[in-house]
């Protein structure tokens, strides 16, 4: 945050420097500190711009395809699992009945029912592979798709372009990176993490409300903020080395004093009505907080519905704790998700939003065909299903199939790589493209000959 309880002028031993003026937070965690956006553009890298926005719905602990979007009535009952398919408003499409609000959606929302990768069955190298369509290997990391966004986009007014709500993946056992920052393109390029539950009664977002010792001021005393800071910073303009004028830190000054973008966050502001058809959990209510930034400039949000896999119900349906069971999707896991999901699209919608809102929900990989001894699945990348909603998507497809079982792709497998193909796609981006990796060495956006997954357009 800006300091404002000095009127000193405000001198370091190492200089003049825009980290120590900032006195709460750092500008790199707002995605706004450098320059490069510009030197981007002047290098050809930002294409045409195609004013999609992106929502990705993290489904942190993988869904078992088997109980969700790609049932097996047919199979075994220690294949098909509990639960029984229901009609969809798509002649001929049935899903799980955990998801009723979902079925009558299905008209908006593409399944692709063979995703796979062949990596190390762990939370991690998944993580990684769906939110930046690589695995990361000898050091390197590899950016997140909303942080690629971000570098060939940029912000949208006071708005920084790529939000992570509400917090990061944390520990899922592998002790790897989970590919929600920018990687090889540099912190200024990273997400603006929330940090926050906002669900929580006490909820404020930290890192764009003053400190408590300036909490007096209000939104009938913004000139006097803005007098303030324009004195606190008297010393650093007068100086030509600071640079304070660049693009990045007007914005970052924007983003931290504007009252447009603070109430983005404020779901006061929401009718209860709208807030309990989310859900009154952390993750429904992060969808709708998703909502009001696409609505206020945000490009690309990201929300976790999980933030571990341990303690927790979550979608990683071993059956013995400190892990879920298949009997817990049913009882908060899944209506969790159908509630939020169906909301999100349905306001989308009705604001107008949902032709330009992609929606991307997906997790890291899937669950064995055969139930375990404990009543659960185990991790399984062979196949698996996600979901595609909005922008260009041509809502009631499905692509791909999987085998008798569940176990295999039949039909049309499609790896992560191909899926940020196709969010690039739909972006606008071109996919041949070289983004500046370490040392100057041009990395391509994807690998050469990867395609999106064109039957959903």
């Amino acid at each position: 945050m800006f300091r404002l309880d000095s009127r000193r002028p405000v001198r370091f031993c190492d200089g003049l420097t825009r980290r120590d003026f900032l006195h709460a937070g750092s500008i790199t965690a707002l995605g706004l500190s450098l320059p490069s956006l510009h030197a981007a553009q002047a290098a050809g890298l930002m294409p045409a711009d195609r004013d999609l926005n992106v929502i990705l719905l993290f489904l942190v602990g993988g869904p078992s395809q088997l109980d969700t979007w790609d049932m097996k009535p047919d199979a075994p009952e220690e294949i098909r699992g509990p639960f029984q398919p229901i009609p969809t408003r798509v002649p001929g499409l049935s899903i799980s009945e955990l998801f009723p609000r979902m079925a009558g959606l299905m008209d908006r929302i593409a399944l692709v029912r063979s995703v796979y990768h062949t990596a190390t069955a762990v939370h991690d190298t998944g993580h990684q592979m769906m939110q930046t369509g690589r695995l990361f290997s000898a050091g390197l990391e590899f950016p997140h798709m909303g942080c690629v966004t971000s570098f060939l986009r940029g912000p949208r007014g006071d708005a920084p372009p790529h939000v992570l709500i509400p917090r990061p993946i944390g520990n899922t056992g592998g002790g790897m990176p989970h590919g929600q920052n920018a990687g090889f393109l540099g912190k200024t390029y990273d997400p603006f993490v929330l940090n926050a539950d906002p669900n929580a009664p006490d909820f404020k977002v930290p890192d764009l409300l003053p400190p408590d010792y300036i909490s007096a001021v209000r939104e009938n005393r913004r000139r006097r903020f803005r007098e303030a800071i324009d004195q606190s910073i008297q010393a650093f303009e007068s100086n030509p080395d600071a640079r304070l004028l660049d693009a990045n830190f007007q914005q970052a000054y924007a983003l931290m004093s504007s009252a447009a973008t603070r109430e983005a966050f404020d779901l006061t502001q929401e009718p209860d009505a709208v807030r309990d058809r989310y859900g009154r959990t952390r993750f429904g209510q992060s969808c709708l907080m998703a909502r009001r930034l696409i609505e206020r400039g945000v490009r690309f949000v990201t929300v976790n519905q999980f933030e571990t896999v341990f303690n927790e119900l979550t979608w990683d349906s071993h059956g013995s704790a400190p892990f879920t069971s298949i009997a817990d999707y049913p009882t908060v896991i899944a209506p969790n998700f159908d509630n939020a999901f169906s909301s999100l699209l349905e306001d989308l919608a009705d604001r107008g939003l949902l032709d330009t809102t992609l929606i991307l929900a997906c997790g890291e990989f899937g669950r064995t065909p055969k139930i375990n001894p404990a009543g659960g699945r185990d991790h399984h990348p062979n196949c698996w299903t996600i979901l595609f909603a909005g922008g260009p998507i041509r809502g009631g497809t499905v692509v791909g199939a999987s085998d008798e079982i569940g176990h295999s792709p039949k039909d049309r497998p499609v790896t992560p790589a191909e899926v940020a193909a196709t969010v690039y796609h739909a972006l606008g981006f071109d996919l041949d493209l070289d983004l500046p990796g370490p040392q100057g060495r041009p990395i391509p956006l994807v690998d050469r000959g990867i395609e999106p997954i064109h039957e959903l357009f």
